[in-house]
C-alpha cells in the first residue's frame, strides 16, 4: 500500500532581532530610575492609569539600541505581582521583531511552541502594533512584534514620560550582545532543541563542565543563535563539590529564567569608568589574573593599566579579541546581573575568563552564605 509523502516542513519564524526586554518588578518607577541613574538609560515613555492602563505602570528606558521596559503591578492579584512574589524582580519577556506576526506565531506553534497570546492588535492615534507570544523556559516569554505601522513613543497606551535622564557621564552602551538563560540540571538539551525546533536556531558553541569549572562547582552551556543578531546562551548546573552559581540562581528565582544581559560598547574603559562614577559595582578580579592575561594576549596593544584598575577581563579567539566585565547582581535576590562587552572581532564569550569569573562569583556566593 502506497504511503503519502511527508508534509513539507514549515519554515521557522524569521526574527529580525530583539525589540526589547521587559522586566517585571516590585516598584517600576524606582527600578527605572535606577537604570537611569546607574546605567545612564534615558527614560522615554510611560504607561499607567493616566494613559488608560489600569492594571500596571510601565516605563520604557533606552540607550543606543537597548530598550528595557520596566513594569510593576497596580493590583495585588495581577500576574506581575504574582511573578514578583515568586521570582523577585526579573526579566519576563525577551521580545523579538518580526515582519509578519501571524505567520511567525503560526510557524512557532506548528513547530512545537506553546502559544501564550494569539495575534492581536493594539491601536491608538499613532498607529497599530500587532503582537503575539509563545512560552519559553520557566515563566519567560517571547513576544513577537510588528511595529512597522506604528510611529508613537513605544506602543499604544504609552506617552512620553516626565522622568528625566540622570546626571552623569555618558555610559555609551550601544546594543544587546546576548541574553543568557539558566535552566534546571538535565534540561539543557531539551531547551537547545526547543530553540532549534521552534525558532530554527543553530548551535554556535557548547561548553562542557570540564571547560567551565572551579575547585567547587561547574556548569554546562550551549550558545544558540538565529544566524544573525539574536544570540542566547543557555546554562545548566553540573555536579560539583558545592553549590554552583546556576543552582543559587535557580534556588532564589524559583524557576529557570534570564540570568544576565550582555550590553555592548565601543569603548569599555570609558563605559566602566562612567558606571563606577554612577555607583555601579562589578565583580572583583584577583590581582594574579593580569600577568597571565598579558601572556595570553601577547601581540595585542591594550591599555593594561586601565584594564587592571577597572577590573576588565580580556580574551581572544582566531577572529580577534574582546573585553568584558560583569556587574554584581542588580536585584535583591542574587539572580540577574549585566555584562558589559566590547568586541574587536572576537566571536567567543570570554572562555579564557571563565575560571576567574566564576571564582569571583563564588566569592560573592560565600559572602551570602550560599556556596
Amino acid at each position: 500500500m502506497a504511503t503519502s509523502p511527508p508534509a513539507p516542513a514549515i519554515a521557522p519564524p524569521r526574527l529580525r532581532g530583539l525589540d526589547h526586554l521587559e522586566w517585571w518588578v516590585g516598584n517600576a518607577r524606582t527600578f527605572a530610575g535606577f537604570l537611569a541613574a546607574a546605567f545612564g538609560f534615558e527614560p522615554v515613555a510611560y504607561a499607567g492609569p493616566e494613559t488608560g492602563r489600569r492594571d500596571r505602570v510601565s516605563y520604557l528606558v533606552r540607550q543606543g539600541d537597548v530598550s528595557l521596559l520596566v513594569s510593576g503591578a497596580l493590583d495585588p492579584d495581577s500576574p506581575i505581582a504574582d511573578h514578583v512574589r515568586r521570582h523577585g524582580d526579573g526579566v519576563r519577556d525577551v521580545a523579538f521583531l518580526v515582519d509578519d506576526v501571524d505567520l511567525a506565531h503560526a510557524a512557532a506553534v506548528a513547530r512545537g511552541g506553546r502559544s501564550l497570546r494569539d495575534p492581536a492588535d493594539d491601536t491608538d492615534e499613532h498607529g497599530t502594533i500587532r503582537h503575539a507570544a509563545v512560552a519559553t523556559y520557566g515563566d519567560t516569554v517571547h513576544t513577537l512584534l510588528d511595529r512597522s505601522r506604528y510611529d508613537g513613543p513605544f506602543a499604544p497606551w504609552f506617552a512620553p514620560t516626565d522622568l528625566h535622564a540622570a546626571p552623569g557621564a555618558s555610559v555609551g552602551l550601544t546594543g544587546i550582545d546576548h541574553v543568557v538563560g539558566n535552566v534546571d540540571q538535565g534540561t539543557l538539551g531539551r531547551w537547545v532543541s526547543f530553540y532549534e525546533d521552534v525558532f530554527g536556531f543553530e548551535q554556535m558553541v557548547h561548553f562542557d563542565d570540564d571547560q567551565i569549572s572551579t575547585e567547587y562547582s561547574a556548569l554546562m552551556s550551549t550558545v544558540v543563535w538565529n544566524g544573525g543578531r539574536v544570540v542566547m546562551p543557555i546554562n545548566e548546573p553540573a555536579d560539583g563539590r558545592r553549590k554552583s552559581q546556576i543552582e543559587e540562581y535557580l534556588d532564589f528565582y524559583r524557576s529557570p529564567g534570564v540570568q544576565h544581559i550582555a550590553l555592548s560598547t565601543n569603548d569599555i574603559v570609558a563605559t566602566v569608568r562612567a558606571l563606577h562614577e554612577r555607583g555601579v559595582r562589578c565583580m572583583d578580579v584577583p590581582a594574579d589574573y593580569y600577568p597571565a592575561a598579558r601572556e595570553r594576549m601577547a601581540g595585542i596593544d591594550l591599555p593594561w593599566d586601565d584594564l587592571e584598575a577597572l577590573g576588565i577581563l580580556v580574551d581572544r579567539d582566531r577572529h580577534g579579541h574582546l573585553l568584558q566585565i560583569f556587574t554584581e547582581t542588580v536585584t535583591d535576590r542574587p539572580t540577574v546581573f549585566f555584562e558589559i562587552i566590547q568586541r574587536e572581532g572576537a566571536r567567543g564569550f570570554g572562555e579564557g575568563n571563565f575560571k576567574a569569573l566564576f571564582e569571583a562569583i563564588e566569592r560573592a556566593q560565600a559572602r551570602r552564605g550560599n556556596l
